[in-house]
C-alpha cells in the first residue's frame, strides 16, 4: 500500500546544499578533489610507457588499449613491442609517427637511461625524479592517488552499508537484540584493529579485494551507533505507528521511511571515513602489509622516501600529495558537517 504522506524527501535538501556552497573552502575543495580524482582515473592517458597512438604505414594503432607484436612495425620478434626501444621507435618513425602521453613512464617502468644513479633527481624526463629502482615518481603518485581513493571509496561504501543495516536493525527492534549487539560491538571495537589487520595480512596473499575484505571486518562499526540512535528515537513516532497500523512491511518502514532521518547524520561522517581509509591503506603499504609489492602505492613511496633521505624529492613529493589529498577531504567533511548542522537552521 502506498504511503506518500509518510515518505521523507531527499536527505540532501536544497537548503543544505546551499549551506554547503556557502562554505567556500569546502565547496572548492570538493571541486579540486573531483578534478584530481577524475584525472587519475585516466592515468594511462597521462602517464604510460605505451603511446596513445601510433601511425605506421598508413594505419592507426592504439597501444594504450591493445598489445601489438613487434613484427607489426617491421621488427623481428613476435612478443609485444617495447616502444621505448630505440630500434622500435626508429622503425615506426621511418614510416609514421608516435603520439606519447605527457609522462612517458608507467608506475612500474624502470628508466635504464638515467644520467645519474637511481634515485635520480628531477629532470626534464622524470619531472619529480625517480625512486631507487629507477621508476618515475610522478607516475607512481598519479597511479597511487587513484588506487588509494578507489580503495577508500569502496571501503567507505561497503562499511557504510553494513553499519547502516546493523544500526537500523538494532535501533528498530531494540530489546535483547540491541543489548547483544552493543555487547558485541564493545568487544569487537576494543580489539587492536591495526595489529589484527597486520596478523591476518601476514597469513594471506595480499591483493586489493582481500585487503578490502580484511579492513571491512573492522571499519563497519563507525556508523552503527549513529544509525541505531536515530532509529531508537524514531521507532515510536506517529508516522511509524501509523505505518504499522496500515500493515506496511517492516523493511519498507525501516529503509524507506526511517532511514532518511538517519542519513542526515551519516552523510556528515562519510568524508572522514574516506580520509581514515586512505590513511590506513597508506600505513599498511608503508610497513609492507598492504597491497602487493608490484601495485602502485603511496605507502611504498613513503617507504622509499624514508629509505633514501639523501633523495629529498621522494619524501617531499609523496608528503605533499598526501597532505593535499587528506586536507581536501577534511575541508569537505567540515563543510558537509556544517551544512547538516540543524542548530544553524534553528537560529
Amino acid at each position: 500500500m502506498a504511503l506518500p504522506s509518510l515518505r521523507f524527501s531527499n536527505p540532501v535538501s536544497a537548503r543544505q546544499w546551499q549551506a554547503f556552497r556557502s562554505n567556500r573552502r569546502g565547496y572548492w575543495s570538493l571541486w579540486i578533489f573531483l578534478v584530481l580524482f577524475i584525472l587519475s582515473l585516466g592515468a594511462e592517458f597521462i602517464s604510460n610507457d605505451k603511446p596513445l597512438l601510433v601511425h605506421y604505414d598508413g594505419d592507426l594503432y592504439t597501444p594504450v588499449f591493445n598489445a601489438y607484436p613487434e613484427t607489426t612495425f617491421g621488427g623481428f620478434f613476435e612478443s609485444e613491442a617495447n616502444y621505448r626501444d630505440p630500434v622500435v621507435k626508429d622503425l615506426i618513425e621511418e614510416n609514421g609517427w608516435i603520439l606519447w602521453p605527457p609522462i612517458r613512464f608507467s608506475y612500474n617502468t624502470i628508466n635504464y637511461d638515467l644520467s645519474e644513479p637511481a634515485p635520480a633527481p628531477p629532470s626534464a624526463e622524470n619531472w619529480l625524479g625517480t625512486d631507487d629502482q629507477g621508476r618515475d615518481v610522478a607516475a607512481g603518485l598519479i597511479y597511487g592517488f587513484r588506487i588509494s581513493v578507489l580503495f577508500g571509496l569502496m571501503l567507505t561504501l561497503f562499511s557504510s552499508i553494513v553499519g547502516i543495516i546493523v544500526g537500523a536493525i538494532q535501533g528498530y527492534y531494540g530489546g535483547w537484540l540491541d543489548l547483544a549487539g552493543q555487547r558485541f560491538l564493545e568487544i569487537w571495537s576494543s580489539m587492536p584493529t591495526l595489529f589484527l589487520i597486520i596478523i591476518i595480512s601476514s597469513f594471506v596473499t595480499p591483493s586489493f579485494w582481500i585487503l578490502l575484505i580484511i579492513m571491512l571486518l573492522f571499519s563497519w562499526m563507525t556508523l552503527v551507533d549513529l544509525v541505531r540512535a536515530e532509529f531508537l528515537r524514531c521507532r515510536n513516532m506517529d508516522y511509524v505507528r501509523a505505518a504499522h497500523a496500515m500493515g506496511v512491511r517492516t523493511p519498507v518502514i525501516m529503509f524507506r521511511h526511517m532511514l532518511p532521518n538517519a542519513m542526515v547524520a551519516t552523510i556528515t561522517f562519510l568524508p572522514f571515513i574516506l580520509n581514515g581509509a586512505v590513511v590506513t591503506l597508506t600505513s599498511l603499504d608503508f610497513i609492507g602489509f598492504g597491497l602487493p609489492p608490484d601495485a602502485p602505492s603511496l605507502g611504498r613511496l613513503v617507504g622509499q622516501g624514508k629509505a633514501n633521505l639523501h633523495a629529498p624529492w621522494l619524501g617531499i613529493s609523496v608528503f605533499a600529495t598526501l597532505t593535499v589529498m587528506l586536507t581536501l577531504l577534511v575541508f569537505i567533511g567540515e563543510a558537509v558537517r556544517d551544512a547538516f548542522d540543524t542548530r544553524k537552521f534553528l537560529q
